[in-house]
C-alpha cells in the first residue's frame, strides 16, 4: 500500500510541477517580450529547495517545498519601489494590452500543452476500450431503450466515438443540453447500424453519485467464459493451497459457479476469510480451501486468490482498440479535443455554480494524486493524456473571473478599459481578499470531499 500511495505521489508531483512551470513560463516568457523586468520565477511556493540566479537581469530561478502552484514576480512599483532608471521595465508601467498579453499567457500555455500532449498521444496511439456494451441492468433506461449484449455504440447524438471514454464524455456533454432522450446510434452483434432513444437527464448525470454511465444500466462487455483456470501465480493465495491450472470450479461456500466473471465477483468480498472451494480436476471432484489475500484496488479493499483464465484473451481483442493517427489528423483532433474539453470545463463549472451539479464531482489534490498514479501505472499515453485534461483544468480555471486569479487581473483591466484608468488600490485589495475567502472555501470542500472518499 504504501509503495502504491509513493508511486502515486510522485505521479502527482511530476504532473503537476510540469503543468505549473509551462503555466509560469508562459506568463514568463511574454513579460520578457514586452520588456518588463522578470524578478523570480518559481515553481512551488514555501523554502526554497534549489536556487539559480540567471545571466539576463538575475532572475532568480526557484523550487519551492509545496509543490501546489507558483508564481513570477516582476518589477512592480505597488510593491516596492523602483529606481526611476528602470520604471520603463516595472509591469505597472505597461500598457493595458501589454499587461493583459501577460496575464492571458499563463492559460493560453496550458492550452497549448494539452495541444501538444494530445497531438503526441494521438500519433503515438492511446490504448483503449471499445464502447461494446454488455448485457444492461434489467429496469435501467438502457435496459428501457432497448440495448442488448454486444451493442457498439458508434455515435451519440451525431457525435462519433471510438472508446468508452469518448461515449462517457459525449453523453456528459449532450446532458448538459435540453432533458430530451439522446439519439444512440449502435452497431448490432450482427452488423445491424441501429439507433436507442436513451432517456437522460441533467440530474441522473450530474447528481449521481458514483458512476453516472453505471448509474444508466450499462455495463461494460467482456466475454462470458466458464470457470477454468488458466494459470496459477507463484505464492498466490492458490498456489499456497494447491490449485492448479485447468482446475474447473464448481462452487464457493456451496454457492454455484457457472462462469468466470461469477468466480471473481465471489472471491472479491472475501479478503481475509477462508473459503471452500469445490473443483473438478481430470474429472474427479475435490474441495480445496484457501484464503483470499488482500488487494487495494483505488478506494477498496478485494480479495484476490492469484489465478488468471486464459480462454477469453482471443475473445477480448474486439474490446480493445487503440486510437492512432497520422500527424495532420492527430493535430487537428489534438485541437478539436482541447477545444471540447475547455468547453465542456466550462459548462461544468456553471451547472456547478447554479446548482444543476452535485458539489461531490469536485476533486482535490489525493483524488488527482490517485489518478495520476492510476494512469501512470496503465501506461504512458494514458499519463500524457492525463496531463492533458489536468492542463485544460488549470487553464479554465486560472480564467475565471475571481480576484487573485489570472481572470480576475483580467477583469481589473476590463474594468480599467473602461473607465479609462485604474480600480482604486483600494477596490483591488478588497477584491482580493473576496477571491481568497472563495479559493479558501473551494479548496476545503476539495478537500473534504477527497477525505470522504477516503473514509466513506
Amino acid at each position: 500500500m504504501f509503495s502504491n500511495v509513493l508511486f502515486s505521489f510522485v505521479a502527482f508531483v511530476l504532473a503537476l510541477g510540469t503543468l505549473v512551470a509551462i503555466h509560469e513560463f508562459g506568463h514568463f516568457w511574454v513579460a520578457r517580450r514586452v520588456g518588463i523586468k522578470v524578478l523570480r520565477f518559481s515553481v512551488g511556493f514555501g523554502r526554497a529547495l534549489w536556487t539559480r540566479r540567471g545571466k539576463v537581469d538575475g532572475t532568480e530561478f526557484v523550487l519551492a517545498a509545496i509543490p501546489l502552484g507558483g508564481y513570477v514576480k516582476m518589477l512592480d512599483e505597488r510593491e516596492a519601489p523602483v529606481d526611476s532608471n528602470e520604471r520603463h521595465r516595472a509591469f505597472n508601467a505597461q500598457s493595458l494590452g501589454a499587461r493583459s498579453a501577460v496575464v492571458v499567457a499563463g492559460p493560453v500555455a496550458n492550452f497549448l500543452l494539452a495541444i501538444l500532449a494530445y497531438w503526441v498521444v494521438l500519433m503515438m496511439g492511446i490504448s483503449g476500450v471499445a464502447p461494446l456494451i454488455g448485457a444492461p441492468v434489467a429496469d435501467s433506461p438502457a435496459a428501457r431503450a432497448g440495448f442488448v449484449d454486444e451493442d457498439r455504440i458508434v455515435a451519440i447524438d451525431g457525435v462519433a466515438v471510438q472508446t468508452w471514454t469518448d461515449a462517457r464524455i459525449a453523453l456528459l456533454e449532450s446532458s448538459l443540453g435540453i432533458d430530451a432522450p439522446l439519439e444512440v446510434t449502435v452497431e448490432s452483434a450482427d452488423g445491424e447500424r441501429l439507433v436507442r432513444r436513451l432517456d437522460v437527464t441533467q440530474d441522473s448525470m450530474l447528481k449521481a453519485e458514483g458512476d453516472a454511465v453505471a448509474g444508466l444500466g450499462f455495463r461494460a462487455w467482456w466475454p462470458d467464459v466458464e470457470p477454468i483456470v488458466g494459470t496459477v501465480l507463484e505464492a498466490g493465495a492458490a498456489d499456497r493451497a494447491g490449485l492448479e491450472a485447468g482446475d474447473r470450479v464448481r462452487s464457493i461456500d456451496g454457492r454455484q459457479i457457472d462462469s468466470w466473471q461469477g468466480f471473481v465477483a465471489a472471491v472479491q468480498p472475501m479478503a481475509g476469510s477462508e473459503i471452500a472451494l469445490s473443483i473438478e480436476r481430470d474429472g474427479e471432484p475435490m474441495t480445496i480451501r484457501l484464503t483470499p489475500d488482500a488487494f487495494e484496488l483505488g478506494e477498496r479493499i478485494i480479495g484476490r486468490i492469484g489465478v488468471t483464465e486464459t480462454q477469453s484473451e482471443a475473445l477480448a481483442a474486439k474490446a480493445q482498440i487503440i486510437v492512432r493517427e497520422g500527424p495532420l489528423d492527430a493535430f487537428t483532433g489534438a485541437v478539436a479535443r482541447t477545444w471540447s474539453m475547455s468547453v465542456l470545463t466550462v459548462r461544468m463549472l456553471g451547472k456547478l455554480l447554479v446548482g444543476q451539479a452535485s458539489l461531490d464531482n469536485i476533486s482535490g489534490p489525493i483524488s488527482i494524486a490517485q489518478v495520476a498514479g492510476q494512469s501512470a501505472s496503465v501506461g504512458l499515453d494514458h499519463y500524457i493524456n492525463f496531463i492533458a485534461l489536468i492542463s485544460i483544468s488549470l487553464g479554465v480555471l486560472n480564467l475565471l473571473p475571481v480576484p487573485i486569479l489570472d481572470g480576475g487581473h483580467l477583469l481589473y483591466f476590463a474594468a480599467e478599459a473602461v473607465r479609462g484608468k485604474p480600480l482604486s488600490e483600494r477596490v483591488q485589495i478588497m477584491g482580493q481578499q473576496v477571491g481568497i475567502v472563495l479559493l479558501g472555501a473551494l479548496m476545503f470542500l476539495a478537500f473534504y470531499n477527497d477525505i470522504w472518499r477516503l473514509i466513506g
